[in-house]
């Protein structure tokens, strides 16, 4: 398994390296399957496998301690869900970055939760508020950390919670699929504080809108967040061809 890639610079032009996870250990107390998956999964996604790296069922299966099954399993759902990809006669592959798949995720996801923060603008509750600023003084703890992993993990929380609040379980989960192949971009402007920066700022300026309930300053807000991650896929395709796909 290769070392985390190295950056020259962010968006920002600061220099900067995407954080690397690795496979980390199972729990042979609880289902064996689930696991050997999201471990595989989130090591795509932070990028501590590398796009187009070969991928063996017998090394990963030795590094997690489980048998052959669930990691071919997890490579089957991977596949599926584009992160891998199957070539026979050649074995199983890191899928590279593809833009094409990137846009069309974020299309989707914009469509889905600008709609969502639209409605919310209108009627939501006290306790949601509540909820929702609490969260984002655990960002700016996080941003002033400079810990780009639990920012990430309270931004999923954060746009999820707008679904919850909506009643659109089922909208989130749509979005939990599709993002994946945002993910990975996601990660390359972690290391960049500016950048956390600015994403806090774009999420308090969410919130604001819907307490004051301006449906359309909510709208707008939203979606000109959620088209930050377009800025990050073009430096990609410029500076990081190696891992990018048009």
């Amino acid at each position: 398994m290769a070392d985390k890639p190295t950056m020259e610079d962010t968006i920002s032009g600061k220099p900067a390296s995407p954080p690397a996870t690795g496979l980390e250990p199972i729990n042979l107390r609880m289902p064996i399957a689930p696991q050997v998956y999201e471990r595989i999964r989130r090591a795509i996604i932070t990028l501590a496998i590398l796009p187009s790296e070969a991928l063996s069922e017998k090394e990963l299966s030795l590094q997690l301690g489980v048998s052959r099954t669930p990691v071919r399993e997890a490579l089957i759902r991977l596949a599926d869900e584009g992160l891998i990809d199957i070539l026979p006669q050649r074995g199983s592959f890191v899928a590279p970055i593809r833009i094409r798949d990137v846009e069309e995720a974020q299309f989707i996801r914009e469509s889905l939760e600008v709609a969502v923060v639209g409605r919310l603008a209108r009627q939501c509750s006290p306790q949601f508020l509540i909820e929702i600023k609490a969260n984002l003084t655990r960002q700016e703890l996080a941003v002033s950390q400079e810990d780009g992993d639990l920012f990430l993990e309270l931004d999923e929380a954060f746009h999820r919670t707008f679904c919850d609040e909506a009643g659109l379980s089922k909208s989130w989960r749509v979005i939990q699929t599709v993002k994946l192949q945002m993910d990975r971009v996601r990660y390359f402007s972690l290391p960049d504080a500016s950048h956390l920066q600015t994403l806090l700022a774009q999420h308090w300026q969410i919130v604001r809108s819907i307490e004051q309930k301006e449906p359309e300053a909510a709208r707008a807000a939203m979606a000109s967040h959620l088209q930050e991650v377009l800025g990050t896929a073009h430096w990609l395709s410029v500076q990081r061809a190696d891992l990018v796909e048009r």
